[in-house]
């Protein structure tokens, strides 16, 4: 760390408390023994989306959210299991470690869990998402989805009559 007094990189730390959002560092310059004050923050990884039209845009956890909380409206999940998904699906992409990722990949992220979640959720985020143009498509998807069944551990099955 340059001191800010002689311009001299050796400096000491003399004190570090965590603070809200940072660490507060008081430091004390080798050469000049002149004393200063840093703040250190973690700074986010800036991750982009890769539209459809090929903008590129900052990914937004909350639109993310918005997304899948649609889909699960009315649907037996709690808000934390939505706001899990959400940090699993993140947590997913940054551990990509690319600076841009597709549009598609994040819609699939996203299909994944929520087939593993809750099926409806899952369809109705489908139809959106795949842009189903009609009724067959949408038949197709239950037709896959019940063929591959196997209920999600926290979902209520009741006997069909």
């Amino acid at each position: 760390m340059k001191c800010p007094y002689c311009g001299q990189d050796d400096s000491r730390v003399v004190d570090s408390r965590d603070t809200l959002e940072s660490v507060r560092r008081r430091r004390e310059c080798v050469v000049c023994q002149a004393r200063f004050t840093t703040y250190e923050k973690i700074q986010p990884v800036c991750l982009y989306v890769v539209k459809k039209d090929q903008r590129r845009e900052e990914f937004n956890k909350e639109k993310l959210l918005s997304g899948i909380r649609k889909a699960c409206q009315k649907r037996p999940l709690s808000q934390e299991a939505i706001e899990t998904l959400g940090d699993d699906i993140e947590t997913e992409l940054l551990q990509i470690g690319k600076a841009e990722v597709s549009y598609s990949l994040i819609g699939d992220l996203v299909m994944a869990h929520l087939k593993k979640l809750d099926n409806i959720a899952y369809i109705r985020f489908a139809s959106v998402y795949r842009d189903f143009t009609d009724i067959i498509d949408l038949k197709q998807e239950v037709d896959t989805l019940i063929n591959h069944y196997s209920p999600p551990d926290n979902q209520i099955i009741l006997p069909i009559n």
